[in-house]
């Protein structure tokens, strides 16, 4: 399971600069229905003190974290001396603008129920201080003064704890004895932080070589796709000219791209960091014989050989409008599936049919694979069927899954066999396929139709026998101008995969005769 960083919440802080506070409630769930069991946070002895989970506004460091019978209880210190930002978020905290805690976490051990999980493990990476965290009872206890001033009317002595939860605020109590707030500056902090929360206060971040760096990475990538600008992201090592997406963005393209290219749904596909994947392939085979208590044994020269996948490019562009790239929430929504779609169907031919030196090699060309010829050629009997599958040996074949196209299928869902029973049998559960003679049928348009000299039906084990290898799931390059004076930004993007049949014994292929 693949790690993430997630955010839960709440705090208080002092005028000194010193924070205290509650960093999740125990027991408790928070607004989207997960709790947290005490003893199941995991954390170092200090972590760094972020403002709305931002990890380019360090404001300070928390030195003791410890559980109590509240919740995680946390305390540190705002950097009022040396950063800025601290003194503001220490104004915030005053004026009770921000005072909830939020933290983040990549979760390890979770169980799930109806109205959200129970976790069991995670490991804590930082604490923010946010407007509106995730657990209502995640708030700022106390802030405590560096100077003798009182906060409100009634004075307080130096280093008294504040409670947050005071009485109804009034005229007289509620009137701040601290030096005045430039009002311009303080609203356009209250402006910078609306902002913030309307991004949202709690990103999804993924990613396991650097969870905290997720978050950045998806809004570096989305504010790529909509201005072409590069900011702080960063590009490929392998090619100079393209943006390789952040993982998730990745994930979702690939989820998308089984849609639209069935074959990977059923074969072998790995991921490779070559150009090309050499692989044994054994030529020959040993000859063990029955022997005698002291009979002679004969010996074995197995020979081997080795096979090649190369790993192919395939490349397009999309072209969206200025207007669409700004406005639209779900532009990388909008560009997955394009592309998903797109390279998909790409593929798709390739693995069937690709045959050329820039495509992967398609397992219907490849000459090793044998055939059971078909008595006619406009025409397939219940008969042929039964003996394609049953020439796979035993263990190709109780794991062969048939592929044909839509018109073939059509014309096999009218047999029978010799008690008048079909074929062909539905789906009887979601997300079952259909069979043919109890083994799964996968639909790909890409193979040929049933007719003289055609190759309309293989039967297979694919986990087996063939083998997609993926080198790089995403990369895009934005084109702010070109089609700027037609309104359009263009989008190009390549991936790199490589194919082919890596064990021909695995299938059997239905041939047509000639008319």
């Amino acid at each position: 399971m693949t790690d993430r960083i997630e955010i839960k919440a709440a705090l208080a802080v002092t005028d000194a600069g010193e924070i205290t506070g509650i960093a999740w409630p125990f027991g408790i769930p928070d607004r989207v229905g997960d709790s947290i069991e005490k003893g199941a946070l995991t954390a170092p002895g200090t972590l760094p003190m972020l403002f709305a989970h931002d990890q380019a506004q360090v404001i300070g460091v928390w030195d003791e974290i410890a559980e109590t019978q509240e919740g995680l209880t946390v305390k540190g210190r705002l950097l009022v001396n040396d950063v800025e930002r601290a003194r503001e978020v220490r104004a915030m905290i005053r004026e009770k603008a921000v005072s909830g805690l939020s933290i983040g976490f990549v979760t390890k051990k979770a169980h799930r129920h109806a109205k959200g999980r129970t976790i069991t493990v995670a490991e804590l990476h930082e604490i923010s201080v946010v407007a509106v965290p995730a657990h209502p009872g995640a708030q700022i206890t106390s802030i405590k003064s560096e100077t003798p001033y009182p906060l409100k009317e009634n004075p307080k002595v130096e280093n008294e704890e504040i409670e947050t939860k005071q009485k109804a605020a009034t005229v007289a109590n509620d009137t701040p004895q601290v030096p005045p707030i430039d009002t311009k500056a303080f609203n356009e902090i209250k402006d910078r932080l609306d902002r913030l929360e309307a991004k949202g206060n709690r990103p999804q971040i993924t990613g396991a070589a650097n969870p905290i760096m997720g978050a950045e990475e998806v809004k570096a990538f989305t504010h790529y796709l909509s201005t072409g600008e590069k900011k702080s992201l960063t590009t490929a090592s392998d090619t100079a000219n393209h943006i390789l997406a952040p993982e998730d963005v990745s994930d979702e393209f690939l989820r998308n791209l089984v849609e639209y290219s069935p074959i990977r749904a059923i074969a072998d596909v790995r991921t490779t960091g070559a150009a090309s994947i050499i692989l044994p392939k054994r030529t020959g085979i040993t000859n063990a014989a029955w022997v005698g208590e002291t009979d002679a044994r004969t010996g074995s020269q197995p020979t081997f050989a080795q096979s090649e996948i190369v790993v192919k490019e395939i490349a397009t562009f999309v072209d969206m409008s200025l207007q669409l790239a700004e406005d639209s929430a779900n532009v990388l929504s909008e560009v997955n599936l394009a592309l998903a779609e797109d390279f998909g169907q790409k593929e798709n031919v390739s693995f069937v049919s690709g045959n050329t030196a820039l495509e992967p090699a398609g397992f219907m060309v490849n000459a090793n694979i044998t055939e059971t010829i078909a008595a006619a050629p406009g025409a397939i009997s219940p008969d042929e069927l039964i003996a394609l599958m049953y020439a796979l040996p035993a263990t190709y074949r109780n794991a062969g899954t048939w592929v044909m196209n839509g018109q073939t299928l059509a014309a096999l869902r009218t047999l029978k066999d010799g008690n008048g029973n079909y074929l062909w049998q539905p789906s009887y559960q979601a997300g079952q396929p259909e069979t043919i003679l109890g083994r799964p049928v996968v639909e790909a348009v890409e193979m040929a139709d049933i007719g003289a000299s055609a190759e309309p039906i293989i039967f297979g084990d694919f986990k087996r026998g063939y083998r997609i290898y993926d080198r790089l799931s995403l990369a895009v390059l934005a084109d702010p101008y070109t089609q700027r004076a037609n309104g359009l930004m263009r989008y190009h993007a390549r991936r790199r995969v490589g194919a082919g049949v890596v064990r021909p014994d695995a299938f059997r292929k239905l041939a047509m005769p000639a008319a």
